[in-house]
């Protein structure tokens, strides 16, 4: 039985390069795994204000679907050298309310996709240090920071067989991993 899997895109951007590979991750999965794009552009800015006892609405949908998922991988861009605020606010919402996170113990990768040289180094580490707290056992190795991104695609807008390749190395890896912690 397949493992269910959030993916969680940082740009919304329709035509978001970190959407195309997240769609990727989806069409080259192995069958131990079964991605499930979770939305985050509909959250309000966490506000203890309104997480009240009838939060809002996408507040509900987003914690409800966290937690049907064993693991969630994070495919963000790096914005001013760090994590895009609706990344950083998606992990909030689902933290709270005090006590009752959906995030702890999820098995998490990050992978950073920039159209820049360094691939995204600081949003990933970045990440990687609010998934420390929120008790998200993260994959390691390999590492993954796919810069130059736009190069990563021919003139059809299929991804370039090198960049596949790497792809397939990341979740299979990822794979693994879920399959060590479940």
């Amino acid at each position: 039985m397949s493992k269910k899997i959030a993916v969680i895109v940082g740009s919304l951007r329709k035509d978001s390069f970190n959407l195309k590979v997240a769609k990727i991750f989806q069409e080259i999965a192995p069958p131990s795994l079964s991605l499930q794009l979770i939305s985050i552009g509909d959250l309000p800015l966490y506000n203890e204000d309104i997480d009240t006892d009838t939060p809002p609405s996408s507040y509900t949908r987003f914690r409800q679907e966290i937690a049907a998922c064993q693991g969630v991988i994070f495919v963000t861009p790096e914005y001013n050298r760090g994590l895009p605020a609706v990344i950083k606010n998606a992990l909030d919402v689902g933290s709270r309310p005090y006590g009752k996170s959906v995030w702890s113990k999820k098995p998490a990768a990050v992978v950073s996709v920039s159209q820049g040289a360094i691939g995204g180094f600081g949003a990933n580490h970045q990440l990687r240090q609010s998934l420390v707290f929120l008790d998200m056992p993260t994959l390691q190795q390999p590492e993954a920071y796919i810069g130059n991104i736009n190069s990563s695609f021919d003139e059809n807008g299929n991804i370039t067989a090198k960049t596949k390749e790497f792809l397939s190395l990341i979740i299979n890896s990822y794979a693994s991993w879920v399959e060590k912690l479940n």
